[in-house]
């Protein structure tokens, strides 16, 4: 089992949880109202005047064989508009109750 930390522009709720589902991937958990800057020239998002725009995030537990196709569809969604931006990160889930 794997986590995938999904970190995204608000403007992307909708397509992150549409993608999910179109995944069959049920479980996440998300963080709405989330400031950050990206580390390759990513504006930053702030909720202020000057960064108007924030992010989210979602953590998501998928089995091993569907990794792949998530990153993919990520990868996908980030092509269709940079300035909006999605990153995820894969970590190994080592035990769960």
């Amino acid at each position: 089992m794997k986590a995938v930390f999904i970190v995204y522009n608000q403007a992307n709720t909708e397509r992150v949880e549409f993608m999910l589902d179109e995944l069959g991937i049920r479980g996440f958990t998300m963080w709405e109202q989330v400031q950050g800057r990206g580390t390759n020239g990513g504006e930053p998002r702030r909720g202020t005047h000057t960064w108007p725009e924030m992010n989210s995030a979602m953590l998501v537990m998928v089995d091993d064989d569907k990794v792949k196709t998530l990153m993919e569809t990520i990868h996908k969604l980030d092509l269709r508009n940079k300035e909006v931006g999605v990153r995820a990160f894969v970590w190994n889930i080592e035990q769960t109750i």
